[in-house]
């Protein structure tokens, strides 16, 4: 069984959706230190006008400072395996979301904007969810089990406008410094109900 693998999507694939990608990846390793992979932190851009470039300067910045790595990215243009792959697909807007259901009707249940996500995160029950194991089966087993629940918990209801991700390209490092914060509000979450 392949890690439990989120895809992170916004519009160019270089400021936001890299930031979550590693600052995800950060948030899990710092939970637990294990040799196999426990879940893959993916990304990429409704648009390939970046693709194979790295990240934005300040969006690296933000992910160093918080203590993860900007090594070894390129931006990459949304294909449809890419969500086909994802157990969980998290969009900067719900401009995205729309691009990627229209994509994939089939991924609308496991597709959420980032906010929006982190905001319904909250109201999961523990108790509820397969036993926390840091194995990759059982990662995978509560992953998908956090998801179906964060699904049960948005009952059809449209993201909040609050639920978008401002756009941090262009701007100075404030801009992007208040992005990354509010990228952490959902990924160390996620990253601690998934791994206690």
């Amino acid at each position: 069984m392949a890690p439990f693998t989120v895809l992170h999507v916004c519009m160019g694939n270089i400021c936001r959706s890299p930031m979550a990608e590693r600052l995800l990846d950060r948030a899990v390793h710092d939970r637990v230190k294990h040799d196999e992979p426990l879940l893959r932190s993916l990304s990429a851009g409704t648009g390939g006008w970046h693709e194979g470039e790295e990240m934005n300067p300040p969006a690296a910045r933000q992910v160093r400072a918080r203590r993860g790595s900007a090594d070894g990215f390129a931006a990459r243009k949304l294909r449809g395996d890419f969500i086909d792959e994802a157990d969980l697909i998290l969009t900067a807007t719900a401009d995205q979301y729309d691009y990627v259901v229209a994509l994939r009707p089939d991924a609308a249940a496991r597709t959420f904007v980032l906010g929006e996500f982190g905001r319904l995160l909250h109201g999961v029950d523990k108790a509820a969810l397969p036993p926390a194991e840091s194995k990759p089966d059982a990662v995978h087993q509560r992953g998908v089990a956090i998801v179906e629940a964060v699904h049960r918990l948005r009952a059809g209801a449209a993201p909040l406008l609050t639920d978008d991700l401002d756009d941090p390209w262009g701007r100075g490092d404030q801009t992007f410094q208040r992005v990354g914060d509010e990228i952490e509000d959902t990924t160390v979450p996620l990253a601690t109900l998934l791994l206690p």
